[in-house]
């Protein structure tokens, strides 16, 4: 660090109400972590913030220092734009406050949130909004790049969902975002990344949901994966809006409610959410008990906030991750001959291919309602490539790119914006879709020098 920058260093410490952290510090190797291993960049400052004055402070210093920017959230993005080498930091993951106002089915929530303290927060409220599927993701992130999950078929995208916004923008004005504040502003933020400022605060409405649901998991075997997505396929068609039932297809864990002759072996997993009351729900997923010979089923009534966290499990930090996704408007025989084919080479026990319905409230829509455009998406792909060993990274990686391939003919063209690796950045447009242009154009208005580049990046026009 030059003498210069140790000065304004001191100048950003003085007054700061949160952490700073500097190579060599003792919190520093901890602070630059991030979910997927791959990711090993070294800032030169991360900047731990307590409030919005920090924000502020922050990204005055990185701009008037010509330094570059990440933020973080709950630093969960595949691409790993929650950090950068040789830049600043600014680092949410102290403003984790979630404020419910129960009788207007309001929630405020911090921008450094994760999907189980926003989760717990409502449901001792008996109320929720689409979010993800692993606990741990950040609420911001998962936002702003327009979020889905098991409540989505029932009431659309999580952006669907915002009412506001409260933003730091490149210029360190705090100002709050709304349809009727700032409308261009809060249409860019649902769905439009990172590109335009940093979010302190994010509020949704709510939904009565809860708190204890019907859900689990049903296992066929690999030997029956074409006929069962056939018929699951079927199924979804004429499925009501409050049940939501994806597809996983991996080696099965050693799970204790499936005979040991399938631990380690591949499998076809649907894992459902019934929205309604449980005993209805019951009669309607009976059906999905007859797509074939169940190897095994773990299916019951349990709170909400437990089954956010399922899949905990597989997706800890740590490990190495590498995903490739599509979108389709449906899923045709071809796609799912190709599936089952690349499910039987597997290149690690941690990989999985996954197929998320959502369709109903998040098709009501038009393209240009908010800046997710993809409203046409019936069903999300991702392949989960994910390993410990940076020796099997090739491997890995050619794994999921070669799938990625083989199914493009089948795909609708678009890209949900959260699933993109670092490398993709010639699917840009896809991830944004008709809406591009129109958000370079707010781009230029609130960000014309272009600070918040780390991310799936909008050029300014």
């Amino acid at each position: 660090m030059t003498n210069t920058q140790a000065i304004a260093t001191e100048k950003l410490k003085n007054g700061f109400g949160g952490g700073i952290f500097l190579p060599g510090d003792p919190s520093y190797e901890d602070a630059r972590k991030v979910w997927n291993a791959t990711v090993d960049k070294h800032p030169a400052l991360i900047a731990r913030c307590s409030d919005t004055q920090d924000i502020t402070r922050a990204i005055n210093y990185a701009r008037d220092h010509e330094v570059s920017l990440a933020i973080r959230g709950g630093g969960h993005n595949i691409a790993g734009n929650a950090i950068c080498d040789d830049g600043i930091v600014i680092d949410l993951s102290a403003m984790k406050a979630v404020n419910v106002v129960p009788a207007d089915r309001r929630v405020t929530v911090e921008g450094g949130a994760t999907l189980a303290d926003m989760d717990a927060a409502t449901q001792a409220h008996g109320l929720a909004t689409p979010l993800g599927i692993n606990s741990t993701t950040g609420v911001a992130g998962l936002t702003l790049g327009g979020g889905f999950g098991w409540l989505s078929r029932k009431f659309g995208m999580t952006v669907d969902n915002l009412e506001s916004a409260e933003v730091v923008t490149a210029d360190g004005r705090l100002i709050r975002a709304s349809e009727t504040e700032y409308p261009d502003l809060f249409w860019a933020l649902r769905g439009g990344g990172g590109n335009f400022g940093v979010v302190a605060r994010f509020t949704f409405r709510l939904h009565p949901i809860g708190p204890d649901l019907l859900s689990g998991l049903m296992v066929y075997p690999i030997a029956e994966a074409k006929s069962v997505l056939q018929k699951y396929r079927d199924f979804m068609a004429a499925a009501p809006d409050d049940l939501t039932v994806w597809t996983v297809l991996r080696q099965a864990p050693p799970l204790p409610f499936l005979p040991p002759e399938f631990h380690g072996q591949p499998v076809i997993v649907l894992a459902m959410l019934y929205m309604g009351d449980p005993e209805s729900g019951k009669k309607i997923i009976e059906p999905l008990r007859t797509l074939g010979t169940l190897a095994g089923e773990h299916i019951g009534v349990q709170p909400y906030v437990d089954w956010q966290k399922t899949f905990d499990p597989l997706l800890t930090p740590g490990a190495r991750n590498y995903w490739k996704s599509h979108n389709f408007a449906k899923l045709e025989d071809g796609l799912f001959d190709i599936a089952i084919e690349y499910t039987k080479t597997l290149p690690s026990p941690q990989c999985e291919i996954f197929f998320a319905a959502i369709g109903c409230a998040t098709t009501e829509q038009s393209p240009d309602y908010t800046a997710y455009a993809h409203r046409d998406a019936q069903f999300i792909m991702n392949v989960h490539g994910r390993w410990d060993d940076p020796a099997d990274d090739k491997r890995c990686i050619a794994w999921a790119r070669d799938f990625f391939a083989a199914t493009a003919p089948f795909a609708s063209g678009g890209v949900y914006v959260n699933f993109l690796t670092a490398e993709e950045t010639d699917r840009v447009r896809s991830a944004y879709g008709p809406n591009y242009d129109r958000l370079a154009q707010i781009k230029r208005k609130y960000d014309p020098d272009n600070l918040f580049r780390m991310n799936q990046n909008i050029a300014p026009a």
